[in-house]
């Protein structure tokens, strides 16, 4: 059995490249699927967020060119495209990699806690479709503990940082007071939730929240005292809007440069704050080069981050000496799991050697042999087989004058 990760992140590819190999929701079990169906893969499970797409695997060998031949092959892209940003990490790093991506020291955010949540809806989807077993099951709900126990032990959550808290620090920055502004903001999942609540608390005049549910755009908007509607109703409300922030899982862009044109014209060239925070994006990159568009990526946000992360600094010292202790321990647990396979192995291999020498005693005694002569030679037969692999070792480490060897093999048959 092998550890196996690879992937690529904010830090190893632009958001051009990320996009490309992003999975959306509704194909992660047909992904899944297809791992499961490479023979070396027993386990698996799929990380695909804005910022990172990861596949996490216990294989029974090494199978990294047979998963990034299957990753490049799924999304239609070549693998030399891809080959010089991809990364794996094999074994005791694994486990590393992963407790930092759950504690949010491999974040865009150094600290952020909503990395926790998504890898933990990579777990659920992968077990609930058969994808894990033993092995993975473990290492991420040992990850979840680390993340856990950083978040608790450690300042790295201390003044809550996120791409969405960056968007809304962002917006602050350009226009000040956003009491008198009014926010469209496109998608409902977590990340839009996280800005609609940091919008907020930051006092702003109003918001609308568009999604393809509009039940769903609803549920949040009751929330926080927003509107609601569908998402192809958005061009139609974008000239009203002066702060839009974008996360959905669409494929394809929701806005285009010229529904933004558009509605520039009726703002009489107000100027328009945009916010993509989605892989693939949302927004026609070229909408940014239009007057009076401030448009961002999460590539962009990049800067803004970075000056909200000196705080942690420290702290993710700290939080990587809690890593490099359980990583520890989680190699300790998977040696032994592991070991436990070998021991039940060689258990069962004395086993069939007993029940065959048995079985050759019993029919014996059946066909009216001596039982005493029979129970001599279920004795001696047993004893020559199991006797006959550390024999042969033993004249070879005398050979070899390997003395650590021979008393290891004394050790086997010394009598308790």
């Amino acid at each position: 059995m092998a550890l196996l990760s690879l992937g690529i992140n904010h830090l190893t590819a632009p958001v051009d490249i990320r996009e490309k190999v992003a999975f959306a929701p509704e194909q992660m079990t047909r992904a899944l699927h297809e791992l499961q169906d490479i023979p070396a893969v027993n386990e698996s499970v799929i990380v695909s967020t804005c910022n990172r797409t990861e596949i996490y695997c216990d294989a029974s060998s090494d199978c990294a060119e047979v998963i990034t031949h299957w990753l490049t092959a799924h999304h239609g892209i070549g693998e030399n495209s891809l080959s010089p940003y991809i990364y794996q990490h094999s074994d005791q790093e694994v486990a590393r990699h992963l407790f930092r991506v759950a504690s949010g020291l491999d974040s865009m955010v150094l600290g952020e806690p909503q990395i926790l949540g998504q890898l933990k809806n990579s777990y659920d989807l992968a077990r609930g479709d058969n994808a894990i077993n033993s092995i993975l099951d473990r290492l991420f709900q040992h990850s979840f503990s680390v993340a856990k126990r950083v978040r608790t032990d450690t300042e790295i959550g201390t003044n809550p940082v996120s791409v969405a808290f960056t968007a809304v620090s962002l917006s602050k920055q350009i226009f000040g007071n956003l009491d008198e502004l009014h926010a469209l903001l496109i998608g409902a999942g977590e990340t839009i939730e996280l800005v609609s609540r940091h919008l907020q608390s930051q006092q702003i005049g109003s918001m609308t929240i568009a999604n393809r549910s509009v039940e769903r755009a609803r549920a949040l908007a009751d929330q926080i005292g927003a509107d609601a509607i569908q998402i192809n109703a958005v061009p139609e409300q974008l000239a009203r809007a002066d702060i839009v922030i974008s996360s959905t899982a669409s494929q394809l862009p929701i806005l285009g440069k010229g529904a933004i044109e558009s509605a520039l014209k009726q703002r009489k060239h107000r100027p328009m704050f945009m916010v993509d925070l989605a892989v693939p994006r949302d927004i026609e990159p070229e909408a940014g080069t239009l007057q009076d568009i401030y448009l961002y990526t999460v590539d962009d946000l990049k800067s803004v981050v970075d000056e909200n992360l000196r705080g942690r600094e420290l702290a993710a010292e700290a939080a990587q000496e809690i890593v490099n202790l359980e990583v520890t321990m989680f190699d300790r647990w998977l040696r032994t799991h592991q070991s436990a396979d070998q021991i039940r192995q060689l258990r069962d291999g004395a086993e069939l050697i007993r029940q065959q020498a048995v079985e050759k005693a019993l029919a014996q005694i059946s066909q009216a042999a001596d039982p005493e002569r029979a129970i001599q030679r279920l004795a001696s037969e047993i004893t020559n087989k199991l006797m006959h692999k550390p024999t042969m070792e033993m004249r070879k480490a005398l050979q070899d004058g390997d003395e650590d060897r021979v008393q290891l093999l004394k050790s086997l048959i010394t009598p308790d």
